[in-house]
């Protein structure tokens, strides 16, 4: 939630209390000083003005602290404790960091409006355009387990395809834990994860399909685990943001002309012919289906994906990369790549026409003087 004054400065973000309970390998009282260098707030500032008082004995989602931030004179509770409190240096904060210093309930006289974290309007996402109830849960070694898996799932944004949505999360959920428990970055899980995609690409090209697709598996994978990595750790960076964005974006044209090529040491060749219009198709389709998403991310400010229903079903299966390797898996099962490259430039087609109409239904809507805006808000 943006900030409601904009004009006052943002509060000290100051834990309360103590508790040597590790989440995802690190201290609770690090997990919020990471969050507050990643909300640009400074850190137990005890002498600061304005305050955002955060208690240890608990573990809250990031969006909790951004969003009570901008909120002065507010405190988040859950069972009657408060966990999050926005307050100035005074009476109210005495009393709030001493409930929050013996495990007490809220004070009932100290003048904050009171959030329940367990209402369920939850909070507003103005970035996804969507609603959503963040997490907060209290951290002792027996929730740890569940405390991880809440802020594992919370880490998911958006919609995404059927096999990140179904298939991925447990397998990425262990890998990320683990991943946090030997202290690999990640950036590191994103450096291991380009060498398996290289590798794919190369096996692509020799028509070791299977191989290639096993090594895919794996790397499609980490590329869940990175992500997941820096949200749960509170790790993310500008750099590895743009490396893991920049080989999502640029490696699946590679895979599929690599594909196309590899069918010939195969045994199923394209022709000429075929070869080239399936490429172009792919290409094509691939570049236009992301111009078309960014256009209507900047015409409506979200998510093409977002809009309505339909287009959080479509894009389960939309020809991005894992809906493809979908379909090149199936071609493999009956000995036939070449069928399989050839669906997929068909499936290209098909998707870019969806979007490219749903782009259209958009802006007639926008000009008879409806409102574009996401089904989940």
């Amino acid at each position: 939630m943006p900030n409601a004054f904009p004009d006052m400065p943002s509060p000290s973000l100051v834990p309360i209390g103590d508790n040597p309970v590790p989440i995802w390998g690190m201290p609770n009282r690090e997990r919020v000083r990471r969050i507050a260098a990643q909300q640009r707030l400074s850190f137990d500032n005890a002498a600061a003005p304005r305050q955002l008082l955060a208690n240890l004995a608990f573990v809250f989602d990031p969006a909790w602290s951004a969003h009570l931030a901008g909120l002065p004179g507010t405190v988040l509770v859950a069972d009657g404790r408060p966990v999050l409190a926005h307050v100035d240096a005074g009476p109210a904060r005495e009393a709030v960091a001493a409930a929050m210093q013996t495990g007490a309930a809220l004070p009932p006289d100290t003048g904050l409006a009171v959030i329940d974290a367990a209402a369920p309007e939850g909070i507003y996402n103005l970035a996804l355009r969507k609603r959503e109830r963040p997490f907060v849960q209290p951290l002792t070694p027996a929730t740890v387990p569940a405390i991880e898996r809440a802020s594992y799932a919370g880490a998911y944004k958006g919609v995404t395809d059927l096999l990140t949505k179904y298939l991925w999360p447990s397998w990425a959920f262990h890998l990320t834990r683990l991943a946090a428990r030997i202290g690999l970055s990640p950036n590191g899980v994103t450096a291991i994860g380009t060498i398996l995609c290289v590798v794919a690409t190369i096996l692509f090209w020799y028509g070791w399909f299977w191989a290639g697709m096993a090594t895919g598996l794996v790397f499609m994978v980490l590329d869940t685990v990175d992500g997941k990595l820096a949200r749960c750790t509170i790790t993310s960076s500008p750099i590895g943001n743009l490396w893991d964005h920049g080989i999502d974006l640029v490696h699946p044209p590679f895979w599929w002309w690599a594909w196309a090529v590899g069918c010939a040491a195969y045994g199923r060749p394209l022709d000429h012919t075929t070869f080239i219009g399936v490429m172009a198709v792919i290409l094509f389709g691939y570049v236009a289906q992301r111009v078309i998403e960014g256009i209507f991310m900047r015409a409506f400010g979200m998510h093409i994906h977002v809009w309505r229903k339909a287009d959080s079903d479509f894009r389960l299966i939309t020809a991005r990369r894992n809906p493809n390797m979908v379909i090149l898996f199936a071609a493999m099962l009956v000995a036939r790549p070449d069928f399989g490259i050839i669906t997929v430039a068909i499936w290209t087609v098909i998707s870019l026409v969806f979007h490219l109409v749903r782009l259209i239904q958009a802006f007639l809507l926008r000009k008879s003087g409806g409102v574009v805006e996401s089904w989940l808000a």
